[in-house]
């Protein structure tokens, strides 16, 4: 997980599935629009990858680690509401293809994300 609250689950082909979290989307509330970024996208670390906006506020799903995006999740697009109903199963953005997967041990484990929420 991410200080800025992505989240990345890695599958055996080496590719990870990126998402916001729980808590993420709890302080936007009701999202009602996503939008994703275009398979073939080469992305850095960090930066803007999808846009989310919700009744309260317009964020950014930054990407978690540099990587080239190899699937959107096409469902979001007609129901962007399944980030609030499932943000870490359903609700997921996109996946990618790291470019170097040591990038992933920069990023929190669930515990120590969780830890510093409650600072």
């Amino acid at each position: 997980m991410t200080d800025d609250h992505e989240w990345i689950r890695m599958d055996a082909d080496g590719s990870g599935t990126v998402g916001i979290t729980q808590y993420a989307q709890e302080q936007l509330g009701d999202i009602v629009f996503v939008e994703l970024p275009e398979v073939g996208r080469r992305l850095r670390k960090g930066e803007d990858a999808a846009v989310i906006e919700s009744v309260k506020a317009a964020a950014e799903c930054k990407a978690p680690v540099s990587g080239t995006v190899i699937e959107v999740n096409g469902l979001l697009t007609g129901e962007p509401g399944k980030v609030n109903q499932d943000p870490t199963g359903a609700g997921w953005f996109f996946k990618l293809k790291p470019d170097d997967p040591k990038e992933l041990n920069g990023l929190m484990d669930e515990a120590t994300y969780l830890g510093k929420l409650q600072k």
